[in-house]
């Protein structure tokens, strides 16, 4: 009699001799027993796994002269002639081969035909291989089949199966079988069959297997055939070079592995194998598929990189394999990989690991992005001190914040609005008559020093402005600290209490004067005092929680002139300041202005071409 395969001698014959696929075995077997089989059954999962074993199984129960709780006898005729392949109640047909439209046709063709069984059961292998056109064919019959046919749809790829086809179907997906049922499964099979048959080469079974039961039984034969010589330690080789950054050990395990006659297409698999069971091992994912010595070499290597290596490497060796199908040299491609992997990570003779590189990359690119923000944080606060401050924003100033008032057109008395600076007192006016070059000249020489982004100079008027009183301040709580303690508070680390917005507005402005309970603060420019405005409410409540007091801000225009720098630490008030003594005029040597020459709004008329007077209301 001619040997039968292992695994075909012991391919399961009842639903309890399945393992691993409970959840299968319960939805069949139950259907079976409860009359509530379905028209249709799509079975997928990977190789070896059950899925024609399990639409056999199906077609006996369902056949079955004397069936017991949904599993067959296994004795009776019809029971029997599925078991030999004989049997007129199951079909099988290869969809990979018999993939074309007239083949379907012929096969629908009989579906309405009796056979001696109850139920005609028609098995369709590898059903995501059927052509576009076949698998229209098979629609209408599989959705509404003759009441005595049941189809059983297997395949390896269900994602390739057209959705019409999987709507119409129960989907049951089978899984690999665990380590440990594999090695169960090689041991009874062992005992059954008297094998002589070792411990290492049990463990070379299911390493082979890999999850699944066919391929385990099959390596199994192997064992017992003598076909199988020592572990190949090509890929735990290329492992340890790519662990300590050996590129010569990487290639020299390449080389013996090519020697003894595997592939560098085989080894590259068999090494991004590996390397996905230590990145499922360093994930902390359960390795239940994996025998004990895949399981101890996986840990190892996750010791000894971090993931970030073993991500790089699974894509490094994944591009090589996809460059390998049309590379006239596959293990060049393999080569220059393993390289590019190793290479750089030893210096000299002392070998650096792959973690180290690695972390040495990430820690490097951190320091790059410092330095960079750094740099950038640098550049912004020179330009604020340079320039005097961002753009002003469009944004309304929120409610009782100071701006400024626009100035009053030639002629018209100036209106009262927010406080003003203090400003060092004016002479007191003199006469109209008093130079030939008085008002007029004066404004041209003014006009022609003024910068081109600064407003010009309100033309002189014979009225005075009215000034409004400086702000007081209520103080409670505490005294208000004087000027030299203020400043030297901001010049520690008041500053830095205000948030990062306030810190950066604020960081070129400077106090130059207390008065009457306000703090005077001196900001570069107009547009710089108006941003401050709206952070001026942060900037008083520092102050409070700084001096136990409450203690009011305003926000000045700061020119650097003396008359705003503090002297001595004295609080600056327009009372303190010295005023100016009048010069002495000879009233005989004052001469008339000329006539002709106009008024002073004429020449700001004239020094601004296209300027308009605009008549007060």
């Amino acid at each position: 009699m001619a040997y039968t395969s292992l695994y075909r001698r012991y391919r399961p014959r009842r639903f309890a001799e399945m393992r691993g696929q409970e959840h299968v075995v319960a939805a069949l077997q139950n259907a079976v027993a409860g009359e509530r089989v379905l028209h249709a059954y799509l079975l997928s999962g990977p190789r070896g796994t059950g899925k024609t074993t399990a639409a056999r199984i199906l077609a006996k129960a369902l056949n079955c002269t004397q069936p017991e709780a949904g599993e067959p006898c296994c004795a009776c005729a019809s029971c029997e002639a599925v078991d030999a392949g004989t049997s007129f109640d199951l079909h099988e047909l290869d969809a990979a081969s018999n993939n074309k439209v007239d083949d379907m046709r012929e096969l629908l063709a009989k579906v309405a035909l009796g056979t001696p069984g109850r139920t005609k059961v028609y098995l369709l292998d590898e059903v995501h291989m059927l052509t576009s056109g076949a698998e229209n064919a098979l629609l209408k019959t599989l959705e509404e089949p003759p009441d005595h046919v049941v189809f059983v749809l297997a395949t390896t790829e269900p994602h390739k199966v057209v959705e019409t086809i999987r709507s119409r179907s129960q989907h049951l997906e089978l899984n690999l079988l665990p380590a440990e049922q594999l090695e169960a499964l090689a041991r009874d099979v062992v005992a059954d069959a008297g094998l002589d048959v070792d411990e290492a080469g049990i463990s070379h079974a299911v390493r082979s297997g890999r999850g699944s039961a066919r391929d385990t039984l099959s390596a199994l034969d192997r064992v017992v055939a003598g076909g199988v010589t020592d572990d190949d330690s090509t890929t735990d080789a290329l492992l340890a070079a790519l662990a300590a950054g050996d590129a010569g050990a990487a290639l020299g395990a390449l080389a013996a592995g090519i020697t003894r006659g595997r592939e560098p297409r085989v080894t590259g698999e068999a090494l991004l194998a590996a390397l996905r069971e230590a990145f499922l091992v360093s994930m902390g994912v359960p390795a239940t598929q994996l025998a004990e010595a895949d399981r101890v070499r996986a840990e190892a290597f996750a010791e000894q990189v971090t993931p970030a290596v073993i991500t790089r490497s699974l894509e490094a060796l994944g591009s090589a394999l996809v460059a390998m199908r049309r590379s006239p040299d596959p293990r060049v491609d393999l080569e220059v990989a393993l390289v590019r992997l190793t290479a750089g990570a030893a210096t000299g003779s002392n070998a650096v690991p792959a973690t180290a590189q690695g972390a040495d990359d990430a820690s490097g690119t951190i320091a790059a992005l410092t330095r960079r923000i750094e740099r950038l944080e640098s550049t912004l606060e020179s330009a604020l001190k340079s320039t005097g401050g961002l753009p002003p924003e469009t944004s309304a100033p929120p409610p009782g914040s100071a701006s400024p008032a626009p100035p009053a057109p030639p002629g018209r008395p100036a209106q009262p609005g927010p406080p003003a600076p203090p400003a060092a007192p004016s002479p007191p006016p003199r006469p109209a008559s008093r130079s030939a070059s008085g008002p007029a000249a004066e404004g041209r020489a003014r006009l022609a020093e003024a910068s081109p982004s600064a407003p010009p100079p309100p033309p002189p008027t014979d009225e005075p402005a009215l000034v409004a009183a400086p702000a007081v301040a209520s103080v409670g709580g505490g005294s208000v600290p004087p000027l030299e303690e203020l400043a030297e508070a901001w010049a520690g680390d008041l500053l830095e209490q205000m948030s990062r917005k306030g810190r950066a507005r604020f960081s070129a402005g400077r106090f130059i004067a207390v008065e009457d309970g306000t703090a005077v603060m001196g900001l570069p420019n107009e547009p710089h005092r108006k941003r401050c405005e709206d952070l001026r409410g942060e900037l008083e409540a520092v102050l409070a929680d700084r001096f136990q007091t409450t203690l009011s801000v305003r926000l000045v225009v700061d020119d650097g002139s003396p008359d705003a720098m503090p002297t001595g630490g004295t609080t600056v008030t327009p009372e303190t300041r010295a005023p100016q003594a009048d010069d002495e005029v000879d009233l005989s040597a004052l001469v008339d202005a000329n006539a002709a020459e106009g008024s002073a709004v004429e020449r700001l008329t004239e020094a601004f071409p296209g300027a308009a007077l605009v008549e007060p209301d």
